[in-house]
């Protein structure tokens, strides 16, 4: 799995590559509302819910 390291540099250099266009502050803007959405319903199912 480790023994291949092109497989990793070139995911890392896609990334890296993302980022560094103007294109790419659309997906991280995306994906930090999405990991926010997800946060917020995650502590939504943990708080404990008053029963009538």
């Amino acid at each position: 799995m480790y023994s291949n390291p092109a497989a990793p540099a070139a995911a890392g250099v896609g990334a890296g590559t993302l980022a560094a266009t103007g294109a790419g502050d659309l997906f991280w803007f995306a994906l930090a509302a999405f990991a926010l959405v997800a946060l917020g319903m995650a502590v939504k199912r943990i708080v404990p819910v008053r029963a009538k």
